[in-house]
């Protein structure tokens, strides 16, 4: 029997210089029946943006449990206020990315900022670092750049084993780490200076888009390409995203659909956009295969935190994906390294079997 094994191998190494994330557990947390899940979901969440951004910066943030009705997170930060000048300037010596070209491309040189136009932007103190200005430290207690609150209770505490009626867990503290690290629009505050976040709304016409009234605001890079429409709802964050109508569920959503795992896409794109240097989807490596029986162990690199791994196998190597048949799935909680198992992979009858490995 011959054994090839397809993978990607054109491989992005995770950064040497990423960025840190730095946990604190509350004892409503510590001492909670479920700490060991919950805390690993936490860290799994926070690993992915760990490998997803080269920032070599350090993010404290304090994680709690809450028991607001209505309420599956909430997050405090601390902001500044720096001159528009000086933040555009910060954003352009830390460009790295495409979407830092076309968002650099659409915000204009000169005093004013091009929102409001006053000459005042609010920045978190996470994000003040991400762009490189030090310094100033957040006023916080426990001086933490954010304070995380989750409603454990009604949230599926893993996503190895979900209830229809409860939210997520991983994709509530992605959503408030997002506002943490620096996305939010000042609407919220009813503030004449933005945020960093509200540079990128838009009307559908391409038109900046600075108000609570009606219900065409977009996050956009350009005013061209629309990546999500902003919630304009009152009874939710107007940074969030649109959620009065059939939509799919998203990690920003202004309220979250119970069942749903998203994982953030357009969400990173704004984090990268605001000063966040985002790397590429990391590919995955097979650094070595073994056969025991029926037995195939795959050993690699470049795993991704919550990345879904399923390894196809098929006896006709020119068939479409599609039609090749997943028989192992794994949800890994820690990028870097990984370990397959898969069992009665191998028929000693088969002529010719041939596996691949793919990242949903």
């Amino acid at each position: 029997m011959r054994l090839l094994l397809a993978a990607t191998i054109l491989a992005v190494s995770l950064s040497a210089n990423a960025l840190v994330i730095v946990p604190s557990f509350d004892t409503t947390i510590s001492n909670d029946v479920n700490a060991a899940t919950i805390e690993s979901t936490i860290n799994t969440a926070i690993q992915l943006y760990q490998t997803r951004f080269s920032d070599p910066i350090t993010v404290t943030i304090q994680f709690k449990e809450i028991s607001t009705s209505g309420l599956y997170g909430q997050s405090s930060w601390w902001y500044y206020n720096i001159s528009y000048t000086q933040f555009r300037a910060a954003l352009l010596a830390d460009a790295t990315t495409t979407n830092d070209t076309v968002a650099l491309a659409n915000l204009a040189s000169g005093a004013n900022n091009p929102v409001t136009g006053t000459t005042t932007v609010r920045v978190k103190t996470a994000n003040l670092r991400a762009i490189g200005i030090t310094g100033k430290n957040s006023g916080l207690a426990g001086g933490y750049d954010g304070i995380i609150g989750l409603h454990t209770s009604q949230l599926n505490l893993s996503r190895a084993t979900t209830v229809g009626a409860k939210g997520d867990l991983m994709s509530t503290v992605w959503h408030e780490m997002d506002e943490v690290l620096g996305l939010s629009c000042a609407l919220d505050s009813n503030s004449s200076d933005p945020l960093p976040e509200d540079f990128f709304r838009y009307t559908s016409a391409g038109v900046r888009s600075y108000s609570t009234n009606g219900d065409d605001a977009y996050f956009s890079l350009d005013g061209t390409n629309l990546l999500a429409r902003f919630n304009q709802g009152a009874s939710g964050d107007y940074g969030d995203w649109w959620v009065a109508g059939s939509h799919t569920a998203q990690v920003q959503d202004a309220s979250a659909t119970n069942g749903k795992t998203p994982n953030p896409w357009v969400e990173l794109t704004a984090l990268d956009a605001i000063g966040y240097n985002l790397l590429p989807v990391p590919s995955p490596v097979i650094n070595l295969t073994s056969i025991s029986g029926t037995q195939l162990v795959l050993n690699g690199a470049n795993g991704m935190a919550s990345g879904t791994y399923v390894v196809l196998t098929s006896t006709n190597l020119p068939a479409l994906f599609t039609q090749w048949t997943p028989i192992y799935t794994n949800f890994l909680t820690t990028s870097g390294p990984f370990t397959f198992t898969i069992p009665n992979a191998v028929h000693p009858a088969d002529i010719n079997r041939f596996f691949a490995l793919q990242v949903r």
